[in-house]
């Protein structure tokens, strides 16, 4: 219910902004077309891995390994997997949605978005090349929430 209401008021938007000036607003609707076309694949591309890990491991297995009855170890194995992980954040919830269907705990997703998002070892390179190598293996090691 509630998508229908954001639906609703995303197109009551949209009309109000076409009614003001309808070329800004056909400019908006291409522009978000095009962003939604840029980030497709990735997205794609990461339900696809998610799908192809939850067939692989079953329900059972994710319960066990990243269930709630996991404890500290399925904390620290969901905030290595998520550091390691190179999932764009607007892929990382549908994940986590699907994680959390399979059996896993809900501390576990919580950690393993929590470094997900914040701790990049995969973009470590590209980050010290931007912000040089103190800062972001500090930034790194203050984003560690295991």
């Amino acid at each position: 219910m509630d998508t229908i209401i954001l639906y609703a008021i995303a197109v009551a938007l949209l009309a109000v902004s076409a009614a003001r000036d309808r070329e800004k607003a056909k400019r908006a609707i291409l522009k978000g077309a095009k962003a939604f076309e840029s980030i497709l694949p990735q997205l794609v591309t990461v339900l696809l891995a998610v799908a192809a890990v939850l067939a692989v491991f079953n329900p059972e297995i994710v319960s066990r390994v990243i269930g709630e009855r996991s404890g500290f170890f399925g904390i620290l194995a969901a905030s290595v997997v998520g550091g390691i992980a190179l999932i764009p954040g607007f892929g990382a919830f549908p994940a986590a949605a699907e994680l959390l269907r399979s059996g896993a705990g809900t501390m576990q997703i919580a950690a393993f978005v929590s470094s997900l998002m914040m701790v990049g070892v995969v973009t470590l390179p590209m980050e010290i090349r931007y912000f040089g190598r103190r800062a972001a293996i500090a930034r790194n090691l203050l984003a560690c929430d295991s």
